[in-house]
C-alpha cells in the first residue's frame, strides 16, 4: 500500500484520537505519523519484538500492534500512550487500516490486471479466469482513453490523472510511459462517443487550469468485453497517431471520428507512393506554392462553393478562379468537380501521411 494513502488516513485521525499514532511498515521504518518529524525513524526492535509474543506489545510509552492483512502481519499501528485505552485505539486502527489496505491490494491487483490486457501480456484464455478471481464485472462497456502530456509536466502524468479521475471502483488509471497515461473508462450501455468526448474535454480543462500543462488524448471505439481492450488501446494510439498527422492542431481525437485518415493510416506506404504517382504527372503536386496550397483548404473548408471561398480569402472570384484553373492544368483535376476534388483531397492527406512517416502499432 502505498505510504501516502497511509498518510491520509492518520492525518485524518490524529485530531480525534488526541494522540501520536502512525505506521510501521515491513522494514521496520515510520512510512506515517501525526507528527511529520518521526516519519523515517527506524523501529526495527519493535518488529522483533512483536515477532516474538502477541498481537500488541508496550515498548517506551508506546503500543504497537499487528496490521493483519490477507493473512499476512506486515505492517504496524502504533499510539502514543502504555494504558488499556492506546491498547484499543492501536486495535482499532489495525483493523481500520487493515480494511483499506485489502481493498487498495484488490484495486491495485485489478488495475495489474487490466494493465496486462491492454498491453497484451496475458493469454485470452486467463482473462476469463482472473477476471474471476478479482470478481471482476467481464461484460461492461469501456473506452480505452490515452493520454499524452506535451511536454513533460513538472507534476508526475500518472499522478496529475490519478488525481483528475479520482478515487473510483470502475474506472482504472494505467502509467504507460513518462508522457502516456491510459484511462480505462466505464460507461453506460447508452453513452455514445460525443458524451465520452465532453468527458475528455473536462480532463484537458483540469489539467490546463490546475496544473498548467498540455495533453493529447485519443479515445478508442467502445468495447463490451475485456478481452477487447487490448484492440481499444491500440484504436486509441492510433488516433492519436493519426491525428497528430492529419489534424494536428485538435486535442482529442476518435478513432471512431478519423475518417478518411484511418484507411490511409493502414495502407501500406508502397501503395500510397503508387497512388500519388498515378493521379499526379511528375512533380505537379511539388510545383503547387504555398499560397496555391492555402486556397485549395479553403475552398474544400467552404464545401467547393467559389463565391464563399473568395469572400473568405479575401480575393475576387475571378483571381479564384484563375488559381483553380492553374490547379487544372499542373494536375489534370477540376477542383470543382467533386469526383476531382474528392481524388484531390485523398491525394494530400497520402502525401502528409508519407511525409509525417507514422508509426504503426
Amino acid at each position: 500500500m502505498s505510504n501516502r494513502m497511509f498518510q491520509t488516513v492518520i492525518h485524518q485521525m490524529k485530531d480525534i484520537v488526541g494522540r501520536t499514532i502512525g505506521v510501521i511498515d515491513e522494514n521496520g521504518i515510520v512510512i506515517a505519523c501525526s507528527e511529520l518529524n518521526k516519519i523515517g525513524e527506524s523501529k526495527q526492535r519493535i518488529r522483533e519484538e512483536l515477532a516474538f509474543s502477541a498481537d500488541t506489545v508496550v515498548y517506551e510509552d508506546y503500543t504497537y500492534h499487528f496490521i493483519n492483512a490477507s493473512g499476512k502481519n506486515e505492517c504496524i499501528t502504533f499510539v502514543e500512550g502504555d494504558d488499556s485505552h492506546a491498547a484499543k485505539m492501536a486495535e482499532l486502527l489495525a483493523i481500520f487500516l487493515s480494511n483499506i489496505k485489502s481493498l487498495y491490494d484488490e484495486k491495485y491487483d485489478k488495475g495489474s490486471f487490466i494493465k496486462s490486457i491492454i498491453l497484451d501480456n496475458i493469454l485470452p484464455s486467463d482473462i476469463y479466469i482472473k477476471s474471476n478471481e478479482l470478481h471482476f464485472s467481464n461484460e461492461e462497456n469501456r473506452v480505452v482513453i490515452v493520454t499524452k502530456f506535451q511536454p513533460v509536466s513538472d507534476e508526475k502524468p500518472y499522478e496529475i490523472i490519478e488525481a483528475i479521475v479520482g478515487e473510483s471502483d470502475t474506472d482504472y488509471v494505467i502509467n504507460i510511459s513518462e508522457q502516456d497515461v491510459v484511462i480505462v473508462h466505464e460507461i453506460d450501455r447508452t453513452v455514445e462517443i460525443d458524451e465520452i468526448e465532453q468527458y475528455a474535454k473536462g480532463i484537458i480543462a483540469k489539467i490546463s487550469e490546475e496544473y498548467g500543462s498540455k495533453v493529447l488524448i485519443g479515445i478508442s471505439s467502445i468495447v463490451e468485453n475485456l478481452k477487447d481492450l487490448a484492440r481499444a488501446y491500440k484504436e486509441a494510439r492510433i488516433a492519436l497517431e493519426v491525428g497528430k498527422v492529419f489534424d494536428i492542431e485538435k486535442p482529442i481525437m476518435s478513432y471512431e471520428n478519423l475518417g478518411i485518415g484511418r484507411l490511409i493510416y493502414q495502407l501500406p506506404t508502397t501503395l500510397c507512393d503508387i497512388f500519388l504517382q498515378e493521379v499526379f504527372k511528375k512533380g505537379s503536386l511539388e510545383s503547387l506554392d504555398r499560397e496555391t496550397l492555402m486556397t485549395v483548404q479553403s475552398f474544400f473548408e467552404n464545401n467547393l462553393n467559389v463565391s464563399e471561398t473568395s469572400r473568405k480569402l479575401f480575393v475576387h472570384r475571378n483571381t479564384l478562379v484563375y488559381r483553380l484553373e492553374k490547379i487544372r492544368k499542373l494536375t489534370g483535376l477540376d477542383l470543382r468537380e467533386f469526383d476531382h476534388a474528392v481524388t484531390f483531397k485523398v491525394a494530400l492527406m497520402v502525401k502528409k501521411y508519407l511525409s509525417n512517416k507514422p508509426i504503426k502499432f
